[in-house]
């Protein structure tokens, strides 16, 4: 089942996040912050991603330009508005407006990259009729995770192929893996050139509520819909499809709903696509429990069991406290969300200064279901640290925050 919901108005009643002890939310992370991570995304990082974009798309001379002009815009020129007639363009008005006159080093840091990607598709003419309507920019790079030594399937393969036989084991192991998956972010070269392929050790995992959510999902189904807000195409999701087929298998749930990307996002982000057709790829595998496990999602994806769907809100500029009203009612009806990934733990907190040891659950009431995050670390936020722990890391390796080294699996029940 294909769905896409795009009613509600996103960031009109934002949902009440919990404050500091002064009674007030702390500063959100701009891209204004000398020598900040934040900073370093807009100096290098989406550069970088323009010019990757024009190296693997034969894009005609005024695309390309459009393109150069971007690259122009974010060295230190005003943040202009979308201008092309698209059906979001009211939409991503509302969004840009708050920052009007600014340029990209003077920005709420998520807005900066949200509407980046909005921009980078308005100059490859993604939603304009002609040969390059809905061509994904980043086809090329999504494909390049498929196959190889490095890639979903061969990675997916080897996952299933060592499984441990008893079912709460190999459910830790899916559910580690689906972890160390988000390492493998395309928006995010460093991480991948400091072995973001490799599997993390559990010493790495700095809060660890593997235990709480193996038990809640064993011991309190099956439930009737499990939900995974998901990050990133390629071998994450293969991990994500490959848990999310045990938990059906097994039981543990009757139906799981993946909620993708609408369009092209923070370069890997998975929209449904890109699921579908991952799904087909692990159909035609060699490996035998990679094969089988692609024969069941397929079926499942015919029978309602396994669901894509999508919504505008999650490639916004909104945080997950501004949810448009419709997502937050069908969120609420699953038993538990599985939140993938940085970005999504960003909009979660608000992208803001929290201190390290403030309380997710607390922070995060507002949410409308039980969920856990599994998310590497690549962005100077965390919170669920007991006290000293933060001090410590950094006197261990400055860059402990945004290396993606370290992982977080945080439940919230």
């Amino acid at each position: 089942m294909v769905g896409t919901a795009d009613h509600g108005h996103d960031g009109g009643n934002a949902h009440t996040m919990a404050k500091t002890h002064t009674g007030s939310l702390p500063p959100p992370l701009m891209t204004s912050e000398a020598g900040s991570f934040a900073q370093a995304t807009i100096l290098r990082r989406k550069p970088q991603i323009i010019r990757d974009v024009l190296e693997d798309n034969d894009y005609p001379p005024q695309v390309r330009a459009d393109l150069g002009a971007l690259l122009a815009e974010i060295a230190g020129e005003p943040i202009r508005p979308l201008s092309e007639p698209a059906p979001d363009l009211e939409y991503w008005q509302a969004q840009w407006c708050p920052y009007s006159g600014r340029t990209w080093l003077e920005v709420p840091w998520y807005f900066a990259e949200a509407f980046f990607y909005r921009r980078l598709l308005e100059a490859v003419r993604y939603f304009q009729p002609g040969i390059w309507f809905e061509h994904d920019p980043f086809a090329a790079q999504k494909r390049r995770e498929i196959d190889g030594p490095g890639g979903a399937l061969n990675l997916a393969a080897e996952l299933m192929a060592g499984l441990p036989p008893k079912r709460l084991a190999a459910a830790r192991a899916l559910l580690y893996a689906s972890l160390w998956g988000n390492r493998i972010d395309l928006s995010n070269r460093e991480v991948l050139a400091r072995g973001g392929r490799r599997q993390g050790q559990a010493s790495e995992i700095l809060v660890d509520d593997s235990d709480r959510v193996l038990e809640f999902l064993a011991s309190y189904g099956p439930h009737e819909r499990i939900d995974f807000v998901s990050d990133n195409a390629g071998p994450e999701a293969a991990f994500d499809l490959l848990l999310a087929d045990a938990l059906l298998e097994w039981g543990w749930a009757r139906q799981v709903r993946l909620h993708l990307k609408p369009y092209p996002f923070f370069v890997s982000d998975a929209m449904i696509r890109d699921v579908r057709e991952l799904i087909a790829r692990l159909e035609g595998e060699s490996e035998p429990r990679s094969k089988a496990a692609g024969d069941r999602l397929s079926a499942r994806l015919q029978a309602g069991d396994l669901q894509l769907t999508t919504h505008r809100f999650w490639a916004s500029s909104y945080t997950f406290s501004e949810m448009p009203e419709d997502l937050r009612a069908d969120l609420s009806q699953a038993s538990l969300a599985i939140v993938k990934g940085d970005a999504n733990y960003r909009r979660l907190l608000g992208d803001r200064h929290w201190p390290p040891t403030a309380r997710l659950e607390e922070i995060a009431a507002y949410f409308p279901a039980p969920f856990v995050v599994l998310r590497t670390l690549k962005a100077e936020i965390i919170v669920g640290l007991a006290e000293g722990r933060a001090e410590e890391l950094a006197r261990e390796d400055a860059q402990w925050l945004t290396s993606g080294k370290r992982g977080l699996i945080q439940f919230v029940g």
